[in-house]
């Protein structure tokens, strides 16, 4: 394994290569900043050297500041453990060094490692490297002077756009713009970059220092106006993220008083940004997502992936024609079987659809969707089931049919095929019961739409054999997914612990509260939708089914509202038919419908709970903790019963599968953030109040009267021992 650190090698040709080594992808820990400041003042005092070369290991020259570093700042809260890189390191010992650097770049340079590469004198790539600076998506802004250098070489506007949406560019478009001086093989790229670095020092090449260019900087008024644009659309998609705003500032700033008093502006705000709520959120993310692929007496007892080619899929409509979409997309060949040519071509109309929307959008090449097309096969028996490593079953939710389904498929798939059932909602021991090879069912839960949405529930029983979660797992991946693996239990993680988000949203108008002044708290709060507008584009039919699946298995815990039949009564269906609590028509935003306001009142006057008959009068914090503390509540169940295995998994599920905002860190580490004591006495209050939907858990009361978080392992095993 390669040592970590930096080292020096000078070849006779008086060029000094220092090599960054830090696998897997050099990331910039405290220990690699101080040997790179090391190393350059030595390659600076030695005679012998003429010019320096800076390189990564393995292959890769940096993904980027070490992230273990921002944990640690907030746990500590102390920003003082960050070191002095950007004046330092990149301003005073790189560029203005007294010998010339050239970055030899592969692989990937991203974040602090492309910000180093800016620092250069220049910058030679191999073909199809990968450069970005995408610190935004941590809470942060560039802080070893990229906010400056990058404009000063790409210039302006390309500059925002990458460092706003934190995506990476290859080295082909960065040579096209002027961030790359040149491209060659990779078996040529010390070769040249000594080459280059020894043209500088001879002066047959330009000696470039990025933070003193202007060149491609527009003029002030010009550049204002661009600033100007690119602050109104991160009001719009960005409005709760303040690195956005924070990043143009810092620009601009670079652009009005120099580059150097840029780097020092840029320096302050990045210490103010990383003790900010919304990085510990993100950041929280960044280690909780990477948590999800840890899976105890899984991942960690040798077992190897098994390939999965061919996987049939039982059901074309919305969720199995999803689920079909993203395997072909990702060259998994599909069978798609119905249960007649009129279903069957219905399904496969809509799987060409969705890759045809791709394509439209931009995102598919043509051929690309022929290919992915190609890999689809309708049928309607189970004679093309005899050789798939997988079936999906994707129907409705009907235990019979379920039952007699994997029955069937039983017989006819080969031994090592994994069955599973993409339900929401019911117990796959009732469905599998009927079977003999209960350690192949388990639960492929995905969320709607199929192809775009990034989470994928893996459930497993107390039967289901490690290899085939393992095997789910890996598939997960291949289409792009975030598996979480969860235990066994009615709606599982993502849909337990957010029933009592409709429901206590519809306690709210029962109570008197405005409906789409409860959607637009949530929305400010940072859910794309509010409760009733995501209950207008669910439809009305499995807000129902949802809501007496819960009511079944969690008698006493649950609200039943009449407002869902009065509205289905009254000919409307939500989204479906352009008619809910909004009006919906084509090309245009869904618009509120005062005449839904006649069919509330009624539900009021039949729920009958207001106090002493007056509305409840509210804060938009107030809606928002009456919304959100009983699903911190029943994630606290949850937890209680292990039907996770980590806290963060269901931080993750919450924010992939219900779209809770990511710069809260998730729903259990937003309720640390909160106090676990404020929400159990909110919640007791409301109880006394409002009746037994807002009793708080055992779970809840413990944490809170002990002051301990949430996130705090259950017990000391290192596996859960009750739902999974």
């Amino acid at each position: 394994m390669a040592r970590i650190g930096v080292a020096i090698e000078v070849g006779h040709d008086g060029v000094a290569v220092i090599t960054m080594s830090n696998p897997p992808v050099n990331a910039l820990a405290i220990p690699i900043l101080s040997g790179l400041k090391e190393k350059f003042d030595e390659a600076t005092r030695r005679n012998d050297v003429k010019a320096i070369v800076l390189t990564g290991n393995g292959g890769r020259f940096s993904g980027g500041f070490d992230i273990n570093v921002f944990d640690k700042i907030h746990k500590a809260g102390d920003v003082s453990l960050l070191p002095d890189v950007s004046v330092e390191l990149v301003v005073n010992t790189m560029e203005d060094a007294k010998k010339p650097i050239v970055a030899a770049v592969e692989g990937l340079a991203l974040g602090g490692g492309l910000e180093l590469a800016l620092g250069c004198h220049a910058r030679v790539a191999v073909p199809r490297t990968q450069l970005g600076l995408p610190e935004l998506s941590l809470g942060v802004i560039p802080g070893f002077g990229g906010t400056q250098r990058l404009p000063r070489l790409l210039g302006l506007p390309k500059a925002i756009e990458m460092m706003l949406s934190s995506k990476p560019i290859m080295s082909e478009e960065g040579k096209e713009l002027g961030l790359i001086d040149a491209i060659v093989p990779s078996g040529e790229l010390l070769k040249v970059s000594r080459l280059w670095a020894l043209d500088i020092a001879n002066t047959h090449k330009p000696w470039v220092r990025s933070l003193h260019r202007t060149d491609k900087l527009p003029p002030l008024s010009e550049a204002r106006k661009i600033l100007k644009i690119a602050r109104e659309q991160a009001k719009k998609t960005a409005l709760h993220l303040p690195q956005h705003q924070a990043c143009l500032d810092v620009i601009e700033d670079g652009i009005v008083h120099g580059g150097y008093n840029g780097v020092l502006k840029e320096a302050k705000v990045f210490h103010k940004l990383v003790l900010s709520e919304t990085s510990k959120g993100l950041v929280h993310v960044f280690f909780a997502q990477r948590a999800t692929s840890k899976v105890p007496n899984v991942t960690d007892v040798g077992l190897k992936p098994r390939k999965v080619k061919k996987v049939a899929v039982i059901g074309g409509g919305l969720m199995g024609s999803g689920i079909a979409t993203a395997l072909i997309l990702n060259n998994v060949s599909v069978v798609l079987k119905e249960i007649n040519s009129q279903y069957l071509l219905k399904g496969m109309k809509m799987v060409e659809a969705n890759v045809r929307g791709l394509v439209v959008k931009g995102k598919l090449t043509q051929d690309n969707a022929e290919k992915a097309l190609s890999m689809l096969k309708g049928v309607l028996d189970y004679a093309d089931f005899k050789d798939v490593d997988m079936v999906i079953e994707a129907v409705i939710e009907n235990i019979s049919l379920k039952q007699a389904i994997f029955s069937e498929i039983e017989k006819i798939c080969p031994p090592h095929c994994i069955l599973a059932t993409n339900t929401s909602s019911i117990d796959l021991n009732i469905i599998g019961e009927r079977t003999s090879s209960q350690d192949r069912i388990v639960g492929a839960h995905f969320f709607s739409p199929a192809h775009i949405m990034p989470l994928l529930e893996i459930v497993r029983t107390e039967k289901t054999s490690a290899q085939v979660i393992l095997d789910l797992m890996t598939v997960g991946k291949i289409i792009k997914k975030v598996p979480v693996v969860v235990g066994n239990c009615p709606g599982f993680a993502v849909n337990r612990a957010f029933f009592p988000y409709s429901q206590g949203a519809h306690i709210l108008v029962s109570l008197g509260v405005d409906l789409f002044r409860i959607d637009r708290a949530i929305v400010n709060f940072g859910f794309p939708l509010g409760p009733f507008q995501l209950q207008d584009v669910a439809g009305y039919g499995v807000g129902m089914a949802v809501g007496k699946i819960f009511a079944d298995a969690f008698p006493g815990q649950t609200y039943k509202s009449p407002l869902l039949e009065l509205l289905i009564r009254s000919g409307r269906n939500g989204k479906n038919n352009g008619r809910g609590y909004y009006i919906y028509e084509k090309g245009r935003k869904p618009v509120p419908d005062p005449s839904v306001q006649q069919i509330v009142e009624e539900s009021r006057r039949i729920a009958n709970i207001m106090p002493g008959g007056k509305p409840l009068s509210v804060s938009e914090q107030e809606i928002v903790e009456m919304l959100l503390f009983p699903v911190v509540n029943e994630a606290c169940r949850v937890l209680a019963e292990e039907v996770v295995i980590r806290a963060s998994d269901l931080d993750i599920a919450s924010i992939l599968g219900m779209s809770f905002p990511s710069f809260r860190g998730g729903l259990v580490f937003w309720g640390d953030a909160v106090g676990p004591s404020h929400i159990y006495k909110s919640l007791k209050k409301w109880s006394e109040l409002y009746g037994n939907f807002y009793q708080p858990s055992r779970f809840l009361e413990e944490r809170a009267t002990k002051g301990v978080p949430l996130s705090a392992p259950v017990s000391s095993s290192s596996h859960s021992k009750s739902r999974l």
